[in-house]
């Protein structure tokens, strides 16, 4: 497993990861090092499986995880098949995946866990592509919540490398690229942002940046965590700005990331406050 794989599997809520795999050894000791992580932090833990059935995967789990059935049968894991959380009719149901991770989410709420912590087998979607990566980007949406955190395993020997790259793109996070992490934000709608934004998640950038157009008041964007953003990616916020209402875009950055947006001329459409001065 790659070095940086650790860290990946050890995620913040908020956090959505890509996280490249090489065969069965790397998907499962990947999946007992998140479970043994996500019940250390007190959350509840989805797997959802493709390549083994639920029965499978308890099967060479619980031996590999110190208490798995006591916390499988209070409901701190759980186990379902792609095929009853992501598939209707043979064919991927955006509404029923994110519905379910809604749920679930709730359920753990209820069940007093810190959190959901979901890990997904990412093969269900080798014979669809482009409704993968629609979904992974769609889903983004629910990280800015800070109640989930998903690591979605992409096994190098399905997937060709150009799909692996295009679904690590849609990833905020993915080991050997930038990381973004974020906070939806409401009274004014916003974001709080921090980390780096480049092309390695440049459409993870958009795809966060996205729900922000439908909004009628004022949005507020606080980048003041953002350490670096290029050009290509801070194009992306003047994009949103001229599709909303003239000055009804506001971002506070640093100095830095002000300079930048002065340089591409973001300011013209942007209202862009120094740190400190909001």
């Amino acid at each position: 497993m790659p070095p940086a794989a650790g860290s990946a599997l050890d995620p913040d809520l908020g956090d959505h990861v890509c996280l490249p795999i090489d065969g069965e050894r790397e998907r499962m000791a990947a999946t007992r090092l998140f479970t043994l992580n996500g019940l250390r932090r007190r959350a509840k833990v989805l797997i959802i499986t493709h390549t083994d059935s639920p029965e499978r995967t308890r099967e060479w789990l619980a031996p590999l995880v110190p208490g798995f059935a006591g916390a499988e049968s209070a409901g701190q894991v759980e186990i379902r098949d792609s095929a009853g959380t992501h598939i209707t009719d043979g064919r991927l149901d955006p509404g029923r995946a994110l519905s379910g991770l809604t749920a679930a989410g709730e359920q753990a709420r209820a069940q007093g866990r810190h959190g959901l912590y979901a890990m997904v087998d990412a093969s269900w979607g080798v014979h669809d592509p482009p409704g993968q990566i629609a979904f992974e980007a769609a889903t983004n949406a629910l990280f800015g919540q800070r109640w989930l955190a998903a690591v979605c395993q992409y096994d190098r020997a399905l997937f060709a490398r150009e799909a692996i790259d295009r679904a690590a793109g849609v990833h905020p996070i993915s080991p050997e690229q930038a990381v973004l992490r974020y906070i939806s934000t409401r009274g004014p709608a916003g974001l709080r942002l921090w980390g780096d934004v480049d092309l390695t998640n440049r459409q993870a950038f958009a795809s966060v940046l996205s729900p922000l157009r439908a909004e009628a008041g004022e949005v507020v964007i606080d980048a003041a965590g953002l350490d670096f953003i290029d050009a290509g990616s801070a194009q992306l916020l003047v994009a949103l700005a001229t599709a909303r209402p003239s000055g009804r875009t506001v971002l506070v950055c640093g100095e830095p990331v002000a300079r930048l947006l002065h340089l591409i001329k973001a300011d013209d459409v942007i209202t862009v406050r120094p740190v400190g001065d909001v």
